[in-house]
């Protein structure tokens, strides 16, 4: 997190070093990036960026969750949109990134984010549906409707949750490992939504 010199800042000049991280790690992975590109295109002195973050990963995974919390507005928008429907709206939620991500320096800076840091990139991306201390969490369960679902509790819904969270994140790594058209990721993504909708086994 960044320290509190980082939030006493004014608020042009927060945005403008956020900028140019974004901007640096949307050109590498966070492992190639540069402090000193950072600085040089924010206008800072080296000193002054101790003195907002630890180091790069610490400016890096604010920067990446900032992402996760817009996610979870277009989560929500989209269990809005299927009236509670919980497949539909992580299909109509998959669409939404993949298409709505007309910026090419957000597009990099996800794909080198779903590439290069997958194991914390999971985690935090997970965060999105299931992280109990959000302030928007209990929005996503009350927008789920739990009747169309074959669970028997709570316990269930959250387990779903995290089967769609690995399925769907395996989808977005492969979007940017085989440079998939978006057209032919929402297409896979769609057939895992419907094997999950359909079960695995044939009804006897």
């Amino acid at each position: 997190m960044p320290k509190q010199t980082f939030f006493n800042l004014p608020e042009k000049k927060r945005q403008t070093l956020l900028n140019a991280a974004e901007k640096e790690f949307s050109r590498v992975p966070l492992y190639e990036a540069s402090v000193a590109n950072i600085i040089k295109e924010s206008g800072i002195p080296r000193g002054s960026f101790y003195q907002y973050f630890d180091d790069k990963e610490d400016l890096y995974y604010y920067l990446l969750n900032r992402y996760t919390v817009k996610m979870k507005e277009l989560l929500l928008q989209s269990l809005q949109k299927q009236d509670g429907d919980l497949l539909g709206a992580f299909g109509d939620f998959f669409a939404k990134v993949i298409y709505q991500q007309t910026n090419e320096r957000n597009v990099k800076f996800l794909k080198n984010a779903f590439l290069h840091v997958a194991q914390k990139m999971e985690l935090s991306f997970s965060r999105i549906f299931l992280d109990k201390s959000h302030p928007r969490f209990e929005d996503i369960l009350d927008y789920v409707d739990s009747s169309r679902l074959n669970i028997r509790d709570e316990k269930d819904l959250h387990h779903i949750i995290q089967i769609i969270t690995a399925v769907i994140f395996r989808n977005f790594v492969e979007k940017y490992a085989n440079n998939l058209t978006n057209e032919e990721a929402a297409a896979r993504f769609h057939k895992d939504l419907q094997l999950l909708k359909d079960g695995l086994y044939k009804e006897k």
